[in-house]
């Protein structure tokens, strides 16, 4: 284990400084240092690793569906073996730089030191160790000994798709990778701002993979530019990892004025920008009175952007009661609880209101009338039935120039794979698949958030994982690829 008497010493998280806000909201590059080799960071770094108790039973593993080998490799990083610690954390999860910057870190909610302390630093731990691993050099090509012969066509490059292709390569498959988008990255690419993800670990990530033997194919649309049943003819299997892409609509009065959208194209065209191309009438929250509707990740990625855009004002609406600052008692340990979350965009300016349920998109008068110019909201209320409605006689209006809407998503874009391959849906349209991720049609497998539905990255990257031991075993029979997860495994949340 690590220092024995650590968790006794240190008994406080530590996490290096943020750039100070002023400064940040100039720019957008992270917001969190990441000074890999910095003296003052490492010494943190050290005592919070140390603070690791090297379970009997580590549930930090379990809370983490990639299990991560967190004791062994905070025992590496206390005694400054980064080579090693970057083996042990590469050993079950293919982008630690990812999971680093943008997980919400379940693993942390199930750290056993946290029933009675503040948890680990395990997410800093992590994005450390990639960090200083990349600085010395340590990520290197895995190049397979030997071919297979077998090919495998891999449909979106999020971080589900990008797993599975880089499994898929090094088992020997000769693996491409088809994206829409004119850049590889799925939703890591124009989704995730560049303050929580700057696009050069991307750029260094698909350097590896490129020397691996995987192949890209940006800019190619599965269903248009070229059909399902075209891909299959030309592949031993393909998997689809198109994501979750279908945003949440709020069907109310007014909502085809102009300045409402969903959150998600606002996103995509910022960070469309931030990587140097030219968006024409883009959506932008300069000067704008702007609302953001859904208080969980994407609006808090709408937050930051529109303050780094000088949006006059930003208000957060949450239909839901504020969550608890700590542990409620009907989420015990090791469950991953619902807490009120401060995220760096929070830190950085806006209003945060609760119980706000949307009545209407109000909008301006005369030549102004087909644009946003206000929303009406009504406080929530609970019913018996657990139902949450507009409490009658609670309407109030208030401003808006811009309306982003940011309710999550449900589910993945179906119309052309069911059309061209008559691939089964489930109830809820997300693409039917067997526990080894097979869908309906032979060959054609699924992973990641069109088969599951919106989740977490860690979720994202360990169905690829277990779908790439799915494909080598339906190509050559067996595999020695890890399978961390199975299609229904179920996170451990309340």
């Amino acid at each position: 284990m690590a220092d024995p008497r650590g968790f006794l010493t240190v008994r406080e998280r530590e996490l290096p400084a943020n750039r100070p806000v002023p400064v940040r909201l100039m720019d957008w590059r992270e917001v969190h240092e990441h000074r890999a080799g910095h003296p003052e960071d490492t010494a943190v770094l050290t005592r919070q690793a140390g603070r690791c108790m090297d379970c009997g039973i580590p549930f930090c593993h379990n809370g983490c569906p990639l299990g991560n080998l967190i004791p062994e490799w905070n025992d590496l990083v206390w005694r400054g073996q980064w080579a090693d610690a970057s083996d042990r954390l590469h050993a079950t999860n293919n982008f630690p730089e990812f999971t680093g910057r943008i997980c919400p870190a379940p693993c942390e909610s199930s750290c056993v030191l946290g029933i009675n302390q503040p948890p680990v630093t395990i997410k800093n731990v992590e994005v450390s160790i990639i960090d200083e691993a990349f600085d010395r050099g340590l990520v290197t090509p895995q190049v397979p000994q030997r071919l297979t012969g077998h090919t495998v066509a891999v449909v979106g490059s999020g971080p589900a798709g990008l797993a599975v292709a880089q499994q898929l390569t090094r088992a020997g498959h000769t693996v491409a990778v088809y994206e829409r988008d004119d850049a590889i990255g799925g939703l890591l690419r124009y989704g995730v701002p560049d303050f929580k993800l700057e696009k050069r670990h991307i750029e260094r990530r698909l350097e590896q993979m490129r020397a691996e033997g995987t192949r890209f194919r940006p800019g190619v649309e599965i269903g248009r530019d070229l059909s399902w049943d075209e891909l299959r003819a030309r592949f031993d299997a393909v998997v689809v990892a198109t994501g979750a892409t279908v945003p949440r609509e709020l069907s109310l009065p007014g909502r085809e004025l102009e300045g409402v959208h969903v959150a998600m194209d606002y996103l995509h065209q910022a960070n469309s920008v931030v990587a140097g191309h030219d968006v024409p009438d883009q959506i932008t929250a300069t000067g704008k009175h702007v609302i953001i509707i859904g208080g969980g990740d994407t609006g808090s990625d709408c937050l930051g952007t529109a303050l780094r855009q000088q949006a006059a004002s930003v208000t957060t609406l949450a239909i839901g009661k504020r969550p608890p600052t700590e542990r409620p008692a009907n989420q015990p340990w090791p469950t991953d609880p619902i807490l009120f979350e401060v995220s760096s965009s929070h830190e950085e300016g806006g209003e945060r209101s609760y119980l706000a349920s949307t009545v209407a998109f109000i909008g301006g008068e005369g030549a102004d009338s087909g644009h946003v110019r206000g929303l009406r909201l009504a406080t929530t209320e609970y019913l018996p039935d657990g139902r949450r409605v507009p409490t009658p006689g609670t309407e109030h209006d208030i401003p808006a120039d811009l309306v982003l809407i940011a309710m999550g998503f449900t589910g993945p874009e179906t119309a052309s794979l069911v059309g061209q391959t008559g691939a089964a849906l489930t109830a809820r349209g997300l693409v039917e698949r067997t526990d080894d991720f097979a869908t309906s049609v032979p060959g054609l497998f699924v992973a990641g958030d069109a088969g599951r539905g919106q989740s977490l990255i860690v979720w994202a990257i360990a169905e690829g994982r277990a779908a790439a031991a799915a494909v080598d075993t339906y190509l050559s029979g067996s595999t020695e690829l890890p399978a961390p997860v199975t299609a229904r495994t179920v996170a451990l949340r309340p």
